[in-house]
């Protein structure tokens, strides 16, 4: 269920909330293949599922900055905001990648809102998110991503 919120004052009204969590979204072959040549990363335990079937995780994994690129669309499931004129990315201020996340499986976000620091013409916004697969242990990605909303 998407969060909507309108305007900044009612996001900073929801600073330490968990937002919820997106819809579960499936990794495939070919999307990790075309991230691959996005990036220039083919390494094999990325995209070669027949010798990576004999490496350490047994099957093809994503790209950790897949994983990670992954977030934004993800975000679009768990928050909405309002009342702006347009949102950016801005960045990231940390990330780490626990555990893999399997050519395969799928893959939902949650996002806890950290901070929003108002700018003139807008608001920055911090938010604490976690990639997780169905049914593993720990977390694939944990991040605090930066988003930037203009009046």
């Amino acid at each position: 269920m998407t969060t909507h919120v309108t305007g900044i004052d009612e996001l900073k009204t929801l600073v330490g909330t968990h937002l919820g969590y997106s819809d579960y979204h499936l990794v495939t072959q070919e999307a990790v293949n075309l991230f691959a040549d996005a990036t220039g990363d083919h390494q094999w335990i990325h995209v070669d599922p027949e010798r990576a079937a004999s490496g350490p995780f047994g099957h093809t994994i994503a790209h950790g900055y897949f994983t990670l690129s992954l977030i934004p669309v993800l975000l679009g499931g768990v928050v909405k905001v309002d009342g702006v004129a347009m949102g950016i990315n801005y960045g990231t201020n940390k990330v780490r990648f626990p555990s893999p996340v399997p050519v395969g499986s799928e893959v939902r976000a949650g996002a806890t809102l950290a901070a929003v620091e108002s700018f003139d013409g807008g608001a920055q916004v911090a938010m604490d998110v976690t990639v997780e697969v169905r049914g593993a242990a720990k977390p694939s990605c944990v991040a605090q991503v930066v988003y930037r909303y203009y009046l």
